[in-house]
């Protein structure tokens, strides 16, 4: 997972840069598509073949990845739009938000969260604040574009929490980003000017944000959910924040000062805390479950 948040926080660039020469949908409907592409081939291999083969026999089972691409592409295509108006920064800070919604909207459906989770959502999120938000902060509309994607990426991960435990992973990743994919390249066509040239100046972007950001990055996120607590895999990603303003800083020339320094020492001290802090109540009901056996 801390390799796919440094996939997703590198991948800010590209998608910075993409606005240069295409519309927002355009982009994100060509690198999803790629990206399932991507997976399908790894989706053919024995132990997914079965799940493949019933997903085409009956298109049903499609339903919960057909639910999380839709709401993916929400929240991709407001990623991307708010880009135009902030910085990449910014972005990595605001859209990871979701750090500390996802455990708010879990313990609202009953899960169980332990301090150490909290504890560290919030040195993250502090993290983050130091990281990309100075004294002259000021809310550009790019801003709440980030802030909504931070809303709508909170209930994809509690999604995919659930989804993910009783279904292929590949074959899941390979329907949500397909469906992605289209809705966005749809309302790219209906909406924004497609022109050759301008595809294939960013065709750089679409190939890194394609093979590497969803190819890769996004299965990484159905395969590691599979074994990892909603909340946790939250802290997790939520680095992403950190890897984009160092991205930002070597790319584009974002400036890295010592207070966003801090902020990546406070975000990682919250990614440790998370995984390190002994949760006494788990422990005790696996004891509970050992006895009883």
């Amino acid at each position: 997972m801390l390799f796919a948040a440094m996939i997703w926080g590198s991948a800010f660039v590209a998608q910075r840069v993409s606005l240069d020469v295409i519309g927002p949908f355009l982009f994100t409907g060509l690198r999803f598509l790629l990206g399932s592409a991507v997976v399908l081939s790894m989706s053919l291999r024995p132990a997914s073949r079965p799940a493949l083969v019933s997903l085409v026999q009956r298109p049903r089972l499609a339903w919960p990845g057909i639910a999380l691409g839709i709401v993916l592409a929400v929240a991709i295509s407001m990623q991307q739009i708010g880009l135009r108006d902030t910085q990449v920064a910014n972005a990595g800070f605001i859209s990871s938000l979701y750090v500390i919604v996802v455990p708010l909207l879990g313990a609202a459906l009953g899960h169980r969260t332990g301090p150490g989770t909290w504890l560290g959502a919030l040195l993250a999120v502090l993290g983050m604040y130091f990281l990309s938000v100075d004294s002259s902060f000021v809310v550009h509309n790019g801003d709440w574009y980030q802030l909504g994607c931070a809303l709508v990426v909170s209930l994809q991960v509690l999604l995919v929490g659930r989804f993910a435990r009783s279904r292929d992973p590949l074959v899941l990743s390979f329907v949500q980003f397909a469906t992605c994919g289209i809705v966005c390249l749809a309302i790219g066509l209906a909406c924004e000017p497609l022109r050759l040239q301008s595809v294939m100046r960013a065709l750089p972007a679409i190939l890194y944000g394609g093979v590497l950001s969803v190819g890769i990055g996004y299965t990484i996120q159905v395969v590691a959910q599979r074994h990892a607590a909603p909340a946790h895999a939250a802290v997790i990603f939520s680095m992403e924040g950190v890897f984009a303003a160092l991205a930002g800083w070597l790319a584009l020339g974002e400036t890295l000062t010592t207070r966003a320094l801090g902020g990546c020492a406070l975000m990682l001290t919250g990614l440790i805390v998370c995984q390190c802090w002994p949760d006494r109540a788990a422990s005790r009901a696996a004891g509970a479950l050992d006895t009883t056996s």
